[in-house]
């Protein structure tokens, strides 16, 4: 018989579907040891937690977080809430016993993350922490062609995340933009991405060198009841204070000797969703483009002149990470994908008592990272990690 585990979720907007979703599609997919079951969805508002339970299937509904966690039925909390909201879930629910799938950026501080950390630890919770982009196969595949070599020293990583939902400035100040809900703007939200893809892909950072800018210090006040999906409406005339930063520029200095740079911005007119990272290296070049996230370019060095050039890889083959569990080849597959992978990772590591990354570990990484280049971009001076 299929070992079950309970799930609990907490928080019902945007992630909460991303999430649901790869509950529901990983044992489908994916042979995994242990079959979750959606056990109980958390949220605030009766009426919006009963429809989202109903459209994804949770047996049940709490409007208490605190009641949830100390139910000895639930095996996994779910934290599927903005990140001012994980440190206190996520504590009480590792001094419960129960593992952690949690949505990025960790917290708000690094030292609420030490803290996370600590306590996952002393009760030894299996914690996960959701940069899901490290498994879409096309990434997946830049790591496995990195460790075999394929690109040799790497010398440059260069990285930008690019939205634009934002350039409106008759754009509500949604929670995003306030820093006493949100710690500070694309530097938190989008860095922690492209943090997390350069550790994994290129290793840790030893220095920051950093700047930040406003262009849209006032807003009107939004309408929370109307916020989600990165789309609000304002409440009326009033304006608050924009209290992030609106773009953020870092340069760094990796501790095997490669240097990088981190664009992250709000205002790129015309992109919705664009995470693009280049990496050059002795023997080779690889290229990523999350608009496209089935390919990944490839320059071999090593080819004989009149042959050398970028190709494509279209990673979709079943010798691809994760791919195999899919469709045939060539027929690609999409953002919520990785959601699923990072669920059937995340149920093995619970069943084989083994840990998961990202973790609350890399996370806290990660949060020094960010620290240190508003840090700088403050003092206006490199700061060492």
């Amino acid at each position: 018989m299929t070992k079950e585990l309970n799930v609990g979720i907490v928080g019902t907007k945007f992630m909460g579907k991303a999430h649901s979703n790869a509950w529901k599609k990983a044992p489908l997919f994916f042979d995994t040891p242990a079959k979750p079951v959606l056990k109980v969805a958390c949220g605030r508002q009766e009426a919006s937690l009963k429809s989202f339970a109903e459209q994804w299937g949770w047996q049940e509904t709490e409007t208490d977080w605190k009641k949830l966690v100390s139910r000895p039925d639930i095996d996994i909390i779910d934290i599927a809430l903005p990140q001012q909201l994980h440190y206190e879930v996520a504590l009480a629910a590792a001094r419960e016993g129960k593992h952690i799938f949690c949505e990025k950026p960790l917290a708000m501080t690094s030292r609420q993350a030490e803290e996370m950390l600590k306590v996952c630890e002393e009760n030894k919770v299996v914690h996960y922490l959701n940069h899901n982009y490290r498994r879409t196969p096309a990434v997946a595949l830049a790591k496995r062609m990195i460790e075999d070599g394929k690109i040799g020293r790497i010398f440059h990583w260069r990285c930008a995340y690019q939205q634009d939902w934002i350039v409106d400035p008759a754009f509500p100040l949604t929670w995003q933009l306030r820093q006493e809900t949100a710690q500070a703007g694309p530097q938190w939200d989008l860095n922690s991405h492209a943090v997390d893809l350069a550790h994994f892909l290129i290793g840790e950072v030893a220095t920051v060198s950093a700047l930040t800018s406003h262009f849209i210090t006032e807003r009107p006040l939004a309408d929370e009841t109307t916020s989600g999906n990165l789309k609000a409406e304002s409440s009326g005339t009033e304006k608050g204070k924009v209290t992030v930063e609106d773009a953020a520029l870092m340069m760094v200095q990796f501790e095997n000797g490669a240097i990088g740079s981190f664009e992250a911005t709000r205002f790129a007119t015309g992109k919705k969703n664009g995470l693009t990272f280049e990496i050059y290296g002795s023997k080779g070049s690889l290229l990523f483009d999350l608009e496209r996230m089935n390919e990944l370019k490839f320059y071999d060095n090593q080819e004989a002149d009149d042959l050398k050039g970028f190709r494509t890889i279209l990673a979709t083959e079943s010798s691809h990470p994760y791919m195999e569990h899919w469709w045939p080849a060539g027929h690609i597959i999409g953002y919520e994908h990785s959601f699923v992978h990072a669920v059937a990772d995340f149920v093995t590591a619970i069943t084989e008592q083994k840990s998961i990354e990202p973790n609350f570990a890399d996370g806290l990484k990660i949060i020094k990272v960010l620290e240190a280049g508003l840090q700088s971009a403050n003092q206006k001076q490199q700061v060492s990690l």
